[in-house]
């Protein structure tokens, strides 16, 4: 059943004038209000007090999920300050994550407090994370490599799933349907009796995708249905012990006959949790997850194979984690391991990662109004040099209003599978070659027996050389001022990351291409600045808003811009001009300004709310068109800036029923992209999105 957009519009502003009229008689805590009791568990990885954390972390609770109405992890990170959806250029699309402009690459993703694997071109998609179970998000922004290792040079995003807290049998059964045919279904069931309790929650996803660009094959967006399926167990064996057991399901499928696409993942977590005496804290964990990916791209003339994709992922992580209390002090130390195993038809051969770690950590508060925290992690790998990850965060607090934090702290990221194992060449694209660290020698050395290479542009004894891991040094200074019923956050941040892996040319083939490989070189840094404020001093109204202004570049490009080393042609004159550094925009799809604008209001009397969200993106570039490897005032890629508005209201009826109507891209924002240099009419957005939900408790 699709979606009437005449009809949606009409009920929808009906609905909008209605609340609007009504009269607030009754005053009632907002969902922004920040309680005392808030708390997070990523930053220190033990049960802190939001407020009273040295280190910029951002939370978003349930409620805010369920009144902005969106369904997916990546939706509702987009509204947040500092963090930006990328696009990814894979079969199906999907979005990752940009933090303080550090890409999707660089930043961790974990469930209940475990990594998610599945990043078969480097980006994790986020739209395959259902919200419907989850009791609150929390975001850890710079380098938390102490804590977690790899990966998280850029940050951390956990994904917590909610508890049974009521012996009566809870949940709820809830249908959204959504422009383009969109629809989204969920059932959840939870209960605790006694010692006890379970939880589990179904969702189903479903839409016709949409398309762009109608002159080319194919939609910008696929059709595609997927399947969430997870349960969690319970159980108190004393009072000073109790067991976690939590699996999940994820299966996927996009209708883009001729061709093919599945993607599903699944994970299975058991953990133990024992308090040997009122002080200290045991965590046994066992963790094990399996990404898969089956994609195949076939002509539409021929049904001849053009690309064959086939990615399976398996993550073995036992750990064990120990916390000890000393009064105030908590000292936390933790051991585990990873065994990491791929089979890829991109590989010459399977391929397997292990490594082992051990971490430590020391929250304390020497003074009266200071707390420290230092931590430390020591990871050993199989395939490069060991690491060492230290981080120091502080805040201190001159007065009940006014608060100064900060934090250092280095992060790594190892080299990935295809960065060390990949062997591809493209039959269909000319016949050029992609070879892993590890497998360069002997992929060249072959093309050279059988006289496909003209000549090397590398040393021999060169190849094969072991790539480093990636790392990173950041900073972040802050403030937290609080005022009567406004709260501003500013913080300054600073990552300098070092020996980042690109591709470089390895050889000339003799029909013309090239053979590429890897390499570290790349020196890049992020900076800038991020605020927050949030006011709610108006009775069932809430404001907040956010900003960040960054700045983001390449070091060696830099250099070779006061060099004079860099030109671009002119597009009217066509001379060749020498690039200044001001010309220089910096890396691809970072906006200098990004802002948002959130409006929630609470209706009692009529058991209603209603929220805005506005979200401004400045110009940012996707690519380098004029060949001189940076993104410059001459480069034609760049998109202008623009602002997404978001609207929802809700209405509760009869205690049970919750009825939500709401649009994404009220303004109809669509903008043009600037790579379809033959069609202006290509648009970036698909337009306004209206919705409608209605929600059943029991």
């Amino acid at each position: 059943m699709s979606l009437n957009k005449n009809n949606l519009t009409l009920i929808f502003f009906t609905l909008c004038i209605t609340l609007v009229s009504g009269q607030v008689e009754e005053q009632r805590d907002s969902i922004l209000t920040q309680d005392l009791d808030e708390v997070v568990v990523t930053a220190t990885r033990t049960v802190r007090q939001l407020s009273s954390l040295p280190l910029p972390v951002t939370l978003i609770p349930k409620t805010q999920l369920e009144q902005t109405g969106v369904t997916r992890l990546n939706e509702i990170l987009n509204e947040q300050t500092g963090i930006i959806m990328t696009p990814d250029a894979t079969v199906g699309g999907g979005e990752g994550v940009q933090i303080q402009g550090i890409a999707s690459d660089y930043v961790l993703v974990l469930i209940d407090g475990v990594p998610v694997v599945g990043r078969s071109s480097g980006n994790l998609d986020l739209s395959r994370f259902a919200i419907g179970n989850i009791k609150q998000i929390e975001v850890v922004k710079g380098p938390s490599s102490s804590l977690f290792g790899s990966e998280a040079l850029g940050g951390v995003i956990n994904i917590i799933t909610e508890k049974p807290s009521t012996e009566k049998i809870s949940g709820q059964l809830s249908h959204r349907m959504a422009t383009f045919n969109h629809h989204n279904s969920n059932f959840s069931i939870n209960q605790r009796k006694e010692d006890f309790g379970y939880s589990f929650f179904v969702d189903r996803l479903s839409t016709d995708g949409y398309d762009l660009a109608s002159g080319d094959v194919g939609q910008t967006v696929n059709p595609f249905d997927n399947y969430t399926l997870s349960g969690r167990l319970f159980y108190d064996a004393s009072k000073k012990l109790d067991f976690f057991v939590s699996g999940r399901f994820f299966h996927q499928d996009f209708d883009i006959a001729p061709s093919t696409s599945m993607e599903q993942d699944w994970n299975l977590l058991v953990r133990a949790n024992h308090d040997p005496s009122p002080k200290t804290n045991v965590q046994y964990e066992l963790y094990y997850t399996n990404y898969i990916t089956d994609e195949e791209s076939l002509d539409l003339l021929t049904d001849e194979v053009l690309l064959s994709n086939d990615f399976n992922q398996k993550l073995f992580r036992p750990e064990v984690r120990f916390n000890q209390k000393f009064g105030e002090n908590t000292l936390t130390l933790g051991v585990g391991g990873n065994l990491e195993t791929l089979q890829r038809n991109l590989f010459a051969d399977n391929v397997s990662f292990f490594s082992q770690y051990v971490f430590s950590q020391y929250d304390f508060t020497p003074p009266e109004g200071l707390n420290v925290i230092a931590g430390l992690r020591f990871d050993n790998h199989s395939e490069y040099n060991s690491q060492f990850s230290p981080k120091l965060s502080a805040r201190y607090e001159i007065s009940p209003s006014l608060a100064v934090k900060g934090s250092v702290g280095s992060g790594f990221k190892a080299p990935d599978f295809r960065q060390l194992y990949l062997d591809f060449t493209n039959a269909s694209g000319g016949g050029y070659s992609v070879f892993g660290k590890e497998v360069e020698a002997q992929g060249i050395r072959q093309l050279q027996e059988n006289g496909e290479i003209s000549n090397l542009a590398v040393n021999p004894s060169l190849l094969g050389e072991r790539l480093n891991a990636e790392s990173s040094v950041g900073y972040n200074l802050g403030l937290t001022l609080k005022w009567g019923k406004l709260t501003t956050d500013v913080n300054l941040f600073r990552n300098d990351f070092t020996n980042l892996i690109d591709t470089q040319i390895l050889a000339s083939k003799t029909n013309g291409q090239n053979v590429f490989g890897y390499i570290n070189r790349e020196r890049v840094y992020t900076q800038g600045l991020e605020t927050d404020i949030k006011f709610n001093g108006i009775k069932n109204l809430n404001l907040s808003g956010g900003y960040q202004l960054l700045f983001a570049y390449d070091k060696d490009q830099e250099d070779s811009l006061d060099q004079g080393e860099v030109f671009a042609r002119e597009p009217e004159t066509l001379q060749t001009v020498r690039l200044e550094r001001s010309q220089y925009f910096g890396p691809e799809n970072r906006s200098r300004h990004t802002f948002n604008f959130k409006v929630f209001y609470e209706i009692p009397k009529w058991d209603a709310n209603a929220n805005l969200r506005v979200v401004y993106r400045s110009k940012f570039g996707l690519t380098d068109r004029n060949g001189n490897k940076l993104l410059d005032d001459f480069d034609n890629s760049f998109v202008d800036g623009y602002s997404l508005v978001n609207l929802s209201l809700g209405k509760t009826l009869f205690k049970h029923y919750q009825l939500q109507l709401g649009a994404n891209n009220l303004l109809d924002f669509r903008g043009n992209n600037p790579l379809a240099l033959q069609d202006n009419e290509v648009l970036i957005n698909p337009g306004i999105q209206l919705f409608t939900r209605l929600n059943i408790t029991f």
